[in-house]
């Protein structure tokens, strides 16, 4: 599978039953909404020193090489593996190596490893992560001990999310992934790319902070972060939907012709989908838009519950997980849809309509899917590229008449996969 065809599920481990037991008892469940590959956020032992709130960051990684002991053990951890794999899913784990927390077992064995302020102390150069420190990536054995830390956890997942990877020399990135595709041949990785205005901001303090183009030339997927400012300020009503097509279309031109972009709604890191979307309408065409963009779908923890609340990352904070998820029908029909070989190979087009429509299309060997985003609800008759006829709605079954070569639509997202020839 091509893995823009794949959908991609977040779990914070904490938040999601609190151990790796209780995660691998909701692998089928996850498995049954189409899902591809889970991503683990971090596993490993969170540091005490400078710890934020009662349980700390799971990003303040006190050693890279063994498993949170509230989690479980490394027996639990396998087993999790294994039940993913089991499910015919792949695992993800993150990878955090711009820092790690004061009292890392790397500081107190290496702390000619890491970043020292001027007076000798060991410091960070972001000023609000202040629970970490950060590493020097101009001692090469450092990289020694990380890639073969990759390399211990390749022998039992099958990819990495790379935490801040702008942040880690790109060399670094490209020898790692070289030697992991030895252990672990096809390894998905994933990169957190960031900010246009976070790299340049670290580019003038004198920071390694690389670009998304970069990025590629290790990395299999990159974070759509270098548009979303473009998408909060159409959501925020700031500019019109025009400029935020317009930024989906740049990375067209800005980056390989197989790059692939990790497309989310909401993550541990920015707000849930429903938050954003209060109005249901509004947030199914959002959550189908996110669906038949170009490339991977991340689904984040209870989503499909339509969870309102970002859970807290240093506190206790459990997801509400209980009966059915009121989404769980739908994710089902889009995670299906987007293993069609149309999503992967297919040539895209996308256009912006009046009255904040968002028309895509995908065309392949006289294929296509058809998508008409209301963005913000309202209904609305706009000409399509389609015979007259009554055509099905992918999403709900619903028949759409398609007349003088006209469709109404009543605000909710319509996707059509027609034969063209």
């Amino acid at each position: 599978m091509e893995l823009r065809n794949m959908t991609l599920y977040s779990v914070f481990v904490r938040n999601h039953g609190g151990n790796f037991r209780a995660v691998a008892e909701d692998i089928p469940r996850i498995r049954a909404l189409g899902v591809d590959a889970v991503w683990l956020m971090p596993i490993h032992p969170i540091g005490q020193k400078a710890r934020k709130g009662s349980l700390g960051s799971p990003y303040a990684i006190a050693d890279y090489r063994s498993v949170n002991p509230e989690y479980g053990t490394m027996e639990d951890f396998r087993a999790l593996a294994d039940a993913v794999h089991e499910s015919g899913m792949k695992l993800l784990i993150d990878v955090v190596y711009n820092h790690t927390s004061p009292d890392s077992v790397l500081s107190r064995e290496h702390p000619e490893w890491f970043y020292h302020k001027s007076d000798g102390s060991f410091g960070n150069r972001i000023g609000d992560w202040s629970d970490i420190i950060d590493l020097d990536y101009e001692n090469r054995a450092l990289w020694d001990y990380q890639i073969d830390t990759l390399k211990m956890w390749a022998e039992i997942v099958d990819g990495f999310r790379c935490d801040v990877a702008p942040l880690v020399p790109l060399e670094f990135w490209l020898r790692a992934r070289r030697e992991v595709e030895q252990v672990r041949p096809g390894c998905i990785w994933l990169a957190e790319s960031v900010e246009p205005a976070f790299t340049r901001d670290n580019r003038n303090r004198g920071m390694v902070s690389h670009s998304d183009a970069e990025l590629y030339q290790a990395f299999d997927v990159c974070y759509d972060y270098d548009i979303y400012g473009d998408f909060l300020s159409y959501v925020e009503g700031k500019t019109p939907l025009g400029a935020y097509v317009e930024a989906l279309e740049r990375q067209e031109g800005w980056y390989p012709a197989d790059y692939v972009k990790l497309r989310f709604l909401e993550n541990h890191d920015r707000p849930r989908m429903a938050f954003l979307f209060p109005d249901k309408t509004v947030r199914m065409n959002w959550l189908a838009w996110m669906f038949f963009q170009k490339g991977m779908a991340l689904l984040y923890g209870g989503q499909e519950w339509e969870c309102v609340h970002r859970p807290d990352l240093f506190d206790p904070d459990p997801v509400p997980m209980k009966g059915t998820a009121p989404l769980t029908d739908l994710m089902r029909r889009l995670t299906a849809m987007k293993k069609d070989e149309l999503f992967s190979r297919g040539a895209y087009t996308l256009r912006a309509c009046p009255g904040d429509v968002l028309m895509a299309r995908w065309e392949l060997a006289g294929r296509q899917a058809l998508g008409i985003f209301s963005l913000k609800g309202g209904a609305s008759v706009m000409p399509v590229d389609l015979p007259d006829g009554a055509y099905e709605s992918l999403l709900d079954g619903r028949s759409i008449p398609v007349e003088s070569g006209l469709m109404a639509t009543d605000g909710q997202p319509i996707i059509l996969i027609t034969d063209k020839r």
